[in-house]
């Protein structure tokens, strides 16, 4: 940023682009004993940077704010010209309608904190921070709050991906794709307040059951890819496929959800660290286990997993681990690579550390065997093996994926969220959570004392704010 003020009788004053300040006093140069050049401090220029982003984000939020007040005006008429209404009707939905956009705007400068939240109980928890289940106490409405350490974000250089995360939640408000109705910040933590999915996620129900049937495994790949299919089209790559992050709702139906590794970012803590393979040891993969003691391995080992920084790098695809680049067919090979869990009972790559499941996702062509003492359908293997494949040869989008021929059979595509789901799920109250581990120890007293570690650097969380116009406007039941 660049700013250069007029020459005046007490001098010119120059900010350079590098953070140096010079001035010329009563005009004179540097070289007859004027000021010579001053570098900013870091402090400085970060508030310099604070300042500049501040006013982009200010005046980008209004233009999208009144486009998107000038887009559900359109929906409106829309739906008042295919309903079979009188004027006098239309008027008075006119009138509601203009009554909840005044309310918003006034809810809008309301500031949200975590006061506005009951917390009823801790339903995840990860390397950054957790997940609660809350309840807003004005309406009523029960979400899951997710809640992340502004100082773990900026030491672990996460900054990138919480943004991502909640950049692509705003923009992506459909039935495939967990709803995030608000997000905020205090001088601690960042808070993305989501709609609450009673079924939990793909991880817990894989760890109840040993294996799953093939026409129930069907249901859940068809319906994941296409989640995966919508996400695209939004022109992004999720990265990060994998049974923790495919949600269920109330009706047993998947969501996708976690999108912190999302589109275009090249920092990846998961993918940094399996390159580093320093500490490995050499391996050629001999005393092989059989299905049942790899089941067993993979799911003693597999929470503890989730819950770590590293993570897992089972799901991962092996051209994203590499420096020549990928696109959006690695999610079809996440894909494919929890099909064969859900029909094996593990992912193919598992092994006792990551670094072994590292080597042998790069050494796929070898290590991809389907267990004899296992054993499912032709078309099965075939599907998995069109995931799991070369970049070049691997399916592309969802046409290729229906046309398999495991899917020939049985997939409704185009009214798939309408029937009931492959397995129900039992939902008793509006904050049931038997279907999410238990941290019994855990206070739920959200602790938002102390100071960012890095508060010199607090402004990269500008603009993080977001109020969903049918969260604030909307009483009674939330409307999936």
């Amino acid at each position: 940023m660049t700013m250069t003020s007029t020459s005046a009788s007490s001098g010119a004053v120059s900010i350079g682009s590098q953070g140096q300040l010079g001035a010329a006093v009563g005009g004179s140069p540097a070289s007859d004993g004027g000021v010579g050049p001053m570098t900013f401090s870091c402090h400085t220029l970060d508030k310099a940077t604070k300042a500049k982003v501040t006013l982009e984000n200010y005046y980008s939020n209004l233009i999208a704010q009144h486009q998107e007040r000038r887009q559900r005006r359109q929906r409106l008429e829309e739906s008042l010209r295919e309903e079979r209404i009188t004027e006098e009707q239309k008027s008075e939905k006119r009138h509601q309608h203009a009554v909840r956009e005044t309310e918003f705007l006034r809810l809008k400068r309301s500031r949200l904190g975590v006061d506005d939240f009951e917390p009823l109980k801790v339903i995840g928890r990860g390397a950054f921070g957790e997940v609660r289940l809350v309840q807003k106490i004005d309406t009523g409405h029960v979400y899951a709050m997710k809640i992340l350490r502004k100082s773990a974000m900026v030491e672990k250089e996460q900054v990138a991906h919480v943004r991502a995360e909640r950049d692509v939640l705003v923009e992506a408000d459909h039935p495939w794709v967990v709803k995030m109705f608000y997000s905020f910040q205090d001088a601690v933590n960042l808070y993305l307040i989501m709609e609450f999915l009673p079924g939990g996620d793909m991880m817990t129900l894989l760890m109840k059951k040993d294996t799953l049937p093939e026409e129930v495994t069907q249901f859940y790949v068809a319906e994941t890819a296409l989640a995966i299919d919508y996400i695209h089209k939004l022109g992004f790559i999720h990265r990060d496929i994998k049974p923790d992050n495919l949600l269920l709702d109330a009706s047993g139906h998947i969501k996708l959800s976690d999108f912190g590794l999302c589109t275009g970012l090249k920092k990846s803590h998961r993918t940094e660290f399996y390159r580093d393979l320093s500490q490995v040891k050499p391996s050629d993969f001999s005393n092989p286990m059989d299905s049942k003691r790899k089941a067993e391995s993979w799911k003693r080992n597999r929470r503890q997993l989730a819950y770590s920084t590293v993570g897992t790098p089972d799901y991962i695809a092996p051209e994203v681990f590499l420096q020549t680049g990928y696109n959006s067919s690695c999610d079809w090979w996440s894909l494919g690579v929890i099909m064969f869990e859900m029909l094996i009972g593990y992912p193919p790559f598992c092994s006792e550390n990551p670094q072994e499941t590292y080597k042998k996702i790069m050494s796929w062509k070898d290590t991809l065997i389907f267990p004899p003492e296992v054993p499912i359908s032709e078309a099965a293997k075939d599907t998995i093996l069109r995931f799991c494949s070369d970049a070049d040869t691997r399916v592309k989008n969802i046409h290729d994926i229906k046309a398999l021929p495991f899917f020939q059979h049985g997939v409704d595509w185009n009214h798939i969220r309408e029937r009931p789901a492959a397995i129900s799920v039992e939902v008793k109250s509006i904050d049931d959570t038997s279907n999410f581990d238990d941290f019994p120890d855990v206070d739920l007293k959200i602790s938002t004392a102390g100071s960012l570690q890095a508060s010199n650097k607090d402004w990269v969380f500008i603009n993080y704010t977001f109020k969903r116009f049918e969260g604030l406007t909307q009483r009674g039941p939330i409307l999936k």
